[in-house]
């Protein structure tokens, strides 16, 4: 069986199209985590973003509720479709992103697979996903605080593709940190912003 990275790379490489509704076409259960990736991404980056990556936030949010509900495949309106992620920097993205997905790979192994892929797992995943992106949304801007929780979703995102429980803990235990860093930093960030007003 392909791994995630090649399956991800003969996509890019192939002929269909490059765009969000082309990937969830090509890779469908999987496809959520996958996006999950990709949306995820940028925001977890170390790189203050000012509230620029929250449309990706709020994408990741709404297929987030899809998977609670128990939907198998994802719903997007058409416009978000065909948003291509061929081209420029997004391909640049993709690229070392996969280079990342690669690494993981070479280093994980499936650890306690036969707790992915289940109708539970599915809900509980969601439920960490949409817990980490919405505490990724109200950092405040310019602080950087968005970066730990996303980077929590992305390692749980990355724990469903390669069935590793062990990349699943990290992705907790980076997001969890993330969101006690961002409840006290936040709160310190919002006090000394209040006294200079």
């Amino acid at each position: 069986m392909p791994t995630a990275s090649e399956q991800l790379d003969g996509w890019l490489s192939g002929d269909g199209e490059k765009t969000l509704g082309g990937l969830i076409a090509t890779f469908e259960e999987k496809s959520f985590a996958l996006l999950f990736i990709i949306l995820m991404g940028v925001p977890a980056l170390p790189l203050p973003t000012g509230g620029a990556t929250h449309v990706f936030e709020i994408i990741t949010m709404l297929l987030a509720l899809q998977l609670i509900a128990g939907r198998d495949q994802i719903w997007l309106p058409e416009r978000w479709q065909k948003l291509t992620l061929a081209g420029g920097s997004r391909e640049k993205f993709i690229t070392k992103l996969m280079a990342v997905i690669r690494w993981l790979e070479r280093r994980s192994k499936r650890r306690l697979g036969f707790l992915f892929g289940h109708r539970l797992s599915g809900v509980v995943f969601g439920l960490l996903v949409l817990g980490g992106t919405v505490a990724a949304f109200l950092a405040p801007p310019f602080s950087g605080l968005d970066t730990l929780p996303s980077l929590g979703v992305v390692f749980i995102s990355l724990a469903l593709l390669m069935e590793d429980v062990a990349l699943a803990i990290i992705g907790l235990l980076i997001g969890a940190a993330g969101i006690l860093l961002e409840v006290f930093l936040g709160a310190a960030i919002v006090d000394g912003v209040g006294r200079l007003f």
